[in-house]
């Protein structure tokens, strides 16, 4: 399974791409970060973000897309900013039948590190060494879309956290297209 982890932000936003492998282990894909331009209006950012994510699910054709989950902060703005970019990388998942999960940062932190309240370098840590990387994956929202990538793919189906579409909701035929995408897409 190749999944496409989302750090969502308006200003950086984390994507990282992971395959499962055999043994619950994981591989390395791609992994990067979107960015905006601070001084542009918020539509045009988030229009810069969206092509960003479409490409990069186009390029990687990933069979399910984690996405953290916003949370409450301090600072409505970036909650905003975060929730709006969050949702477009569901609404370009869901264009393309891309199975869309959600995980809190306490849970990815927990999957990852064993501790739901470990901070950005243990998470980077651990990523590093789950993915046999030569160095820590920077800056750290890139290093939380591999986090997520690699949470999605250890959670028991029906988990909390699973993929939030039912797994019979596509017929046959819906799947068998989805499949026939995917697989272009990789070819391509």
């Amino acid at each position: 399974m190749r999944v496409l982890g989302v750090d969502p932000g308006l200003t950086r936003c984390g994507l990282g791409v992971v395959d499962g492998l055999p043994g619950r282990r994981a591989r390395l894909v791609a992994v990067g970060v979107a960015r905006s331009e601070v001084g542009l209006d918020v539509d045009q950012r988030l229009l810069a973000i969206e092509r960003q994510i479409e490409e990069w699910i186009e390029e990687h054709g990933p069979d399910a897309v984690a996405v953290e989950r916003v949370f409450a902060q301090q600072n409505v703005s970036t909650v905003m900013g975060t929730a709006q970019v969050a949702g477009l990388a569901m609404v370009a998942a869901a264009r393309r039948r891309i199975p869309v999960a959600l995980h809190t940062p306490s849970e990815v932190k927990a999957a990852v590190t064993g501790n739901g309240r470990a901070d950005k370098a243990q998470v980077q840590t651990m990523v590093a060494r789950l993915l046999s990387l030569d160095e820590l994956p920077k800056p750290a929202d890139a290093a939380d879309a591999l986090a997520l990538a690699v949470c999605h793919l250890w959670r028991p189906a029906g988990a909390l956290g699973a993929p939030q579409r039912a797994p019979g909701s596509l017929t046959s035929a819906q799947r068998a297209w989805a499949a026939a995408e995917q697989a272009a897409r990789r070819r391509g």
